[in-house]
């Protein structure tokens, strides 16, 4: 049985490094969640796989040297759940930035597959590393 535990290694180490790999962990109707993310400008919620491919890509696209590190998992008493709190750093390709991230996120497993994420990071940091606006200031 893939662990949600298991599952959170291999997606912080084949996110950047191997994303076709990484595009074999995800479930087709998988629901990502990205509560600060509308702050960006960017959808809170993603839901299915060509939605997150599509999203995810971009990511992936606008990033060099991309490293998460000091990874924390805390198990549920369910095998399917888990937390993990991880930092990020790398360098944004468009603007040359350094991008520095505290991530955490709660995920959920069905069919051996990640079914489920909410992830919570700092938009500001972002917007800064990106040199994107942050329309929910300008309201």
């Amino acid at each position: 049985m893939m662990t949600a535990e298991r599952l959170l290694h291999l997606h912080f180490e084949l996110f950047v490094d191997d994303h076709e790999r990484w595009k074999n962990l995800i479930a087709d109707d998988l629901v990502w969640e990205l509560p600060f993310a509308p702050a960006l400008g960017h959808p809170a919620r993603l839901e299915g796989r060509d939605q997150v491919l599509g999203h995810v890509g971009w990511f992936v696209g606008a990033v060099q040297d991309f490293l998460f590190y000091d990874l924390r998992i805390q198990p549920s008493t369910n095998p399917l759940e888990a937390v993990a709190q991880v930092k990020a750093k790398g360098t944004i390709k468009p603007t040359g930035r350094l991008y520095e991230q505290d991530y955490v996120l709660f995920v959920r497993v069905e069919n051996g597959k990640l079914a489920f994420i909410r992830e919570y990071f700092d938009p500001v940091r972002a917007a800064l590393a990106l040199d994107a606006p942050i329309p929910a200031l300008a309201n």
